[in-house]
């Protein structure tokens, strides 16, 4: 099921740590806070739960489907799909600016306080990315695409906490000083059978 991205929120939808943002011609566009993240621990040392996530709680099995446009200023920015059950069990998926001459597109599955971040380098001039996960029980079927015809699995990951329902939807941060501008569009949501 497609949702509407027209006037308001989402009916279902509801705001965590809620961004400036605008509805206009099928389009969600968000403007983030700076030193805004989703992180546990790994590697880095510290935990960060206030990123900005537009979610819908999901009961059993789906796919969730967006389309995302972007132009990373700082290191780090970052927008694409979320799922969350809470602040220590959760995945997020997108591109993430690292450098002018780096970009990642990566997945990050976090299980009981700690998050795994598996990436691949792609072209930093790349301004817009499909994402596609699909929902099984406690595991998830990671796909990107350029254009939202071809795509390439990225990662298969398990939640080991999954709840019913889990709460899923789009995500935008700058864990860094200073923001940037997502666009989010063809959101979709389709249930699946139970396996």
């Amino acid at each position: 099921m497609k949702i509407p991205l027209d006037r308001t929120t989402p009916d279902n939808f509801f705001w965590m740590n809620k961004p400036d943002f605008t509805f206009s011609n099928e389009k969600l566009t968000v403007t983030t806070s700076d030193e805004t993240d989703f992180w546990q621990r790994t590697h880095y040392g510290f935990s960060r739960d206030n990123g900005h996530a537009m979610l819908s709680s999901i009961p059993g099995n789906f796919r969730i489907t967006v389309k995302t446009v972007f132009n990373y200023i700082n290191q780090y920015d970052q927008c694409g799909i979320f799922l969350r059950i809470d602040g220590l069990n959760w995945i997020k998926v997108a591109a993430e600016k690292e450098d002018s001459e780096h970009c990642r597109l990566g997945s990050v599955i976090t299980n009981l306080g700690y998050s795994d971040w598996a990436t691949s380098d792609i072209d930093p001039q790349i301004m817009e990315m499909w994402y596609r996960v699909e929902c099984r029980d406690n595991d998830f079927l990671i796909d990107s695409s350029p254009d939202g015809t071809i795509w390439t699995q990225m990662r298969i990951a398990h939640l080991h906490s999954r709840q019913r329902p889990l709460n899923a939807g789009i995500f935008a941060c700058s864990p860094k000083t200073g923001s940037f501008i997502a666009e989010f569009s063809e959101l979709s949501i389709e249930q699946k059978k139970e396996s």
